[in-house]
């Protein structure tokens, strides 16, 4: 059970629980990266230390930290193993909403949860038609029952979760259920098979006749009208996972520059780490960290205030998510760039297998088509130029 305490974190005392844990993972990460190991074990770590409860409140067993603290240990994480923060990037938006709760006995009851452990992975994705019109998985009333139906796509962190956020249709009303990862009825299948970000569980989920307690019906969920901060929040974990890929390309590359005495016969200098070519790209890299790092913690500080504000401030929900929307475009233009070109510094040898430097770039590639920057800037300059409402949540799908 979760010791209740009052104890207030420090960012220092949050380092010093969770950096250990981190540079243990990320020892494994060319390894897994390798082998196409899913990272159970390394969540296992989290899980002791109670990773998922930053924001729980202190009283109910949590770290109470900040969302900027939040995402500074994120990018750390992602620096690690960039996969781990996407996996959980649906678990901390749970979160959240069940701190913005007014059902006091409901709220507790689930920070509590997390508090022990409790990870919460989604399926909110389909494939084909997908959820342009409604969505295709449905919650229907079996025998005085309901009972969810469906096929999901894309279920990030599914198969490290103890429970699934589920979007699904109720009688034509979008609404979202919480199911057991392992509820009869409930197949998972680790056939994610994109380039990047292999590791982040992000397969196909089956629901088949799956019991759903009345009180699993958390309301309205992802894509419901109106503005939200979740929009905002999911993205920007996103970014985060770019940021840490960027600190971990740089670190990789000027580690293996730094070892190395093999260079060419018309170099500006006798070792590679003392020419100023190579130094140049080097500082691509630590720019594109600084820049990604340090856009996504300033947006957290402002979804800090949104939040304690209980997340009805329409004016700062458009302008968090306009922040987030701009920052999306810079972070991964200059991620994306600083990625491909580390492997200017050192000729053939830098692309070997056993060093893996392409998954930087990949994994860079791959988050970046979640949500596509060509809509992102179009809406952008709609917003600027005509003032239309930017996108809160959307769909894909078959139109």
């Amino acid at each position: 059970m979760t010791a209740t305490t009052t104890r207030e974190y420090t960012d220092t005392d949050l380092d010093e629980i969770f950096r250990p844990v981190f540079d243990r993972i990320a020892e494994g990460a060319v390894r897994r990266e390798s082998t196409r190991e899913l990272a159970r074990e390394e969540i296992g770590w989290l899980k002791d230390v109670r990773f998922g409860a930053l924001r729980v409140p202190v009283e109910l067993g949590g770290y109470g930290a900040s969302v900027r603290t939040l995402f500074r240990l994120l990018i750390d994480l992602a620096a690690a193993e960039s996969n781990l923060p996407q996996a959980l990037r649906v678990h901390w938006s749970f979160v959240e909403d069940q701190l913005l709760s007014t059902d006091t006995p409901a709220r507790e009851q689930w920070l509590r949860a997390v508090a022990d452990g409790t990870l919460v992975g989604n399926a909110i994705t389909e494939p084909g038609v997908g959820a342009v019109d409604r969505y295709r998985t449905t919650v229907t009333e079996v025998d005085g029952g309901l009972k969810l139906d469906g096929t999901k796509y894309y279920s990030t962190g599914s198969l490290y979760s103890d429970h699934i956020l589920v979007a699904a249709d109720r009688d034509g009303e979008r609404v979202s259920v919480l199911v057991d990862a392992d509820a009869d009825g409930v197949t998972q299948h680790d056939d994610w098979d994109g380039f990047g970000q292999r590791l982040t569980a992000s397969g196909t989920t089956e629901f088949a006749g799956v019991d759903v307690p009345a009180d699993r019906v958390l309301g309205a969920g992802y894509g419901a009208p109106g503005r939200t901060y979740s929009t905002s929040y999911l993205q920007l974990v996103q970014l985060a996972v770019l940021a840490g890929i960027a600190q971990r390309a740089l670190d990789d590359v000027a580690g293996w520059v730094r070892a190395r005495t093999r260079t060419f016969t018309h170099a500006a200098a006798d070792l590679p780490r003392e020419d100023p070519l190579v130094q140049q790209v080097i500082g691509r890299l630590s720019a594109a960290a600084y820049t990604s790092r340090t856009l996504v913690l300033d947006i957290a500080e402002k979804l800090d205030r949104i939040l304690d504000r209980g997340a009805t401030d329409e004016a700062l929900l458009d302008e968090v998510e306009f922040d987030v929307a701009r920052a999306q475009h810079a972070v991964i233009t200059t991620v994306l760039d600083a990625t491909t070109q580390l492997f200017e510094v050192g000729g053939a040898s830098i692309t070997s297998e056993r060093l893996r430097l392409d998954r930087h770039w990949r994994n860079a590639r791959t988050i970046s088509a979640h949500n596509p920057l060509i809509y992102k800037l179009q809406a952008i300059g709609d917003h600027v130029l005509n003032g239309t409402d930017l996108p809160y949540a959307w769909s894909a799908g078959k139109r």
